[in-house]
């Protein structure tokens, strides 16, 4: 079975700096590799995505972050958003909402849950690991 996700950028990152190979960020990225999990993105969130992982206190190699956005971009699919009214703490949390939200069957993966609107499409790294059965 397939899963359709939203990746929070904290997800990204946990699994670039982590020294864990079992972590669940790393697991569930590995489900990307393997064609399980489609990443949904548009725009902002690439653009998102290469902001964040380009910061220099991640101290994240080029090739290594060229390699992540090439691997959304080659095995995801663009997805356009479905508007909410929601308030958000965090008004650059909105898109990564509203892109989940676009697909009746995605899903939105954060570390920050908490950031979010309690709903079951929201779900951590180990959740979205337990939905698939792993």
């Amino acid at each position: 079975m397939k899963y359709y996700a939203v990746f929070d950028t904290n997800v990204l990152v946990s699994a670039m700096i982590t020294h864990n190979s079992d972590s669940a960020t790393v697991r569930v990225m590995e489900q990307v590799v393997k064609g399980r999990v489609i990443p949904l993105f548009n725009d902002e969130i690439l653009l998102e995505y290469q902001e964040v992982l380009h910061r220099s206190k991640f101290n994240l190699r080029e090739e290594d972050v060229l390699n992540m956005l090439d691997l959304f971009v080659d095995n995801g699919c663009w997805a356009g958003r479905e508007a909410t009214d929601i308030p958000f703490p965090d008004a650059d949390d909105i898109v990564f909402f509203e892109v989940a939200m676009s697909k009746e069957d995605a899903y939105l993966i954060t570390g920050n849950i908490r950031h979010f609107p309690k709903t079951p499409k929201v779900v951590t790294p180990a959740e979205m690991l337990e939905i698939m059965g792993m």
